[in-house]
């Protein structure tokens, strides 16, 4: 079955793209490009899926709403 996640995408100051699963805690990978850390995540979510299966656990699919950005003065 194929089931479908939602990731967040963010790239660091060394251009390394970082991808989270919110609907696992501490479910996130990266790579050195945008194609190879989504096939990385990809892995992380199986992986993920398997634990919670596992130990009987339900996973919630979080609903987001929107992504903003918002400024801040530092």
């Amino acid at each position: 079955m194929m089931r479908t996640f939602k990731v967040i995408v963010e790239q660091d100051e060394d251009g390394t793209y970082i991808v989270d699963c919110p609907t696992f805690k501490g479910c996130h990978s990266y790579g050195v490009n945008l194609d190879e850390a989504l096939e990385n995540i990809k892995d992380v979510i199986e992986m993920c899926v398997e634990e919670s299966m596992e130990e009987g656990q339900q996973f919630d699919f979080p609903k987001i709403i929107d992504l903003r950005e918002v400024q801040v003065a530092v």
